[in-house]
C-alpha cells in the first residue's frame, strides 16, 4: 500500500509519462515535465519508495499468447467466515489465469476477471476453483467485444 505522500505538478507529470512508457528514458521523463535529470530520478526513485509506483511491466498483447477471452466470473458463497477467506484468496491467487479478483458490495460477493483460450480453459479453471472452496453460485459472463480496457490510472483526482 502507498504511503500518504504529498505530490505537486511535476509528480502528476512524471507519473503521467510513466503510464504512457514506463521504459521511456530519464532524459525525456525530464525534458517533458520540464526538471533536470536529477531531480527527475529523485522524484521517480521517491514516487517507487513510497509505493506510488508499486511496479514496472510490459503489458502484453492477449491474443498473442493465446489468453484473448475475457471471462467475469460473479461468486456468491453462503459462509463468511476468516477461515473461508483465507480458503479461497489461496485458491484464487493459485490461478495464473485470474486477471482480478475483488470482494464486493450487492447481490454477489466476488468477481473476478480471467484471461483464458477458449470454453474449455474456463471450464478446466472452474472445476479447479470448485475443488479447491465451497461456492454457494457461479455465474460467468463472457466478454464479446472489449470497449475500453486500460492500466492507466487517472490523475486528475491529486489535489
Amino acid at each position: 500500500m502507498a504511503a500518504k505522500l504529498s505530490l505537486d505538478s511535476f509528480d502528476k507529470k512524471i507519473l503521467d509519462c510513466l503510464q504512457d512508457d514506463a521504459d521511456t528514458p530519464l532524459a525525456e521523463v525530464a525534458r517533458r515535465v520540464g526538471l533536470s535529470t536529477t531531480p527527475c530520478w529523485r522524484r521517480i526513485n521517491r514516487l517507487q519508495q513510497a509505493g506510488v509506483i508499486r511496479a514496472r511491466v510490459a503489458l502484453l498483447e492477449r491474443k498473442s499468447v493465446n489468453a484473448g477471452v475475457t471471462v467475469f466470473v460473479a461468486v456468491r458463497t453462503a459462509q463468511h467466515t476468516a477461515q473461508w477467506l483465507s480458503r479461497f484468496a489461496k485458491a484464487v491467487a493459485s490461478f495464473p489465469e485470474v486477471m482480478d479478483c475483488y470482494r464486493m458490495s450487492g447481490e454477489i460477493d466476488y468477481l473476478i476477471r480471467l484471461a483464458l483460450p477458449d470454453i474449455e480453459a474456463y471450464d478446466a479453471f472452474y472445476k479447479r476453483l470448485i475443488a479447491k472452496v465451497e461456492l454457494s453460485d457461479v455465474t460467468s459472463m463472457f466478454a464479446m467485444e472489449e470497449i475500453k480496457s486500460t492500466t492507466r490510472l487517472p490523475l486528475h483526482y491529486l489535489a
